[in-house]
């Protein structure tokens, strides 16, 4: 059984910067895909950045030059780099991975304040 752990969340003010972690139970090299989702209160869940196991890069448009997916395989971790942050970025973030089956942690919260 896969399991995704989320880190790297909290409080920050507009501007900063935060660095999203997820590590996974075992090797990431097997997933097609990771990726970053965020669900905000209210709000449906939805795409913030992904990296495919070829290295393909997706963003959202509404972070486009500001969060930067990567992926380490030797530390089986999926990292999001959270720059110029804004209050609208404010939700729970997921981790998700995808091989045969459909994969997700528990998240973490970002709260971006004024």
């Amino acid at each position: 059984q896969v399991q995704l752990v989320e880190s790297g969340g909290g409080l920050v003010q507009a501007g900063g910067s935060l660095r999203l972690s997820c590590a996974a139970s075992g090797s990431i090299f097997s997933f097609r895909l990771m990726g970053w989702y965020r669900q905000a209160p209210g709000k449906q869940r939805e795409l913030v950045a992904t990296i495919t196991s070829g290295g393909s890069i997706d963003y959202a448009d509404s972070v486009k030059g500001r969060f930067t997916i990567s992926r380490d395989n030797a530390k089986n971790t999926v990292f999001l780099q959270m720059n110029s942050l804004k209050l609208e970025d404010t939700a729970v973030y997921y981790c998700r991975a995808i091989r045969l089956n459909d994969y997700w942690g528990r998240g973490t919260q970002v709260t971006v304040s004024s």
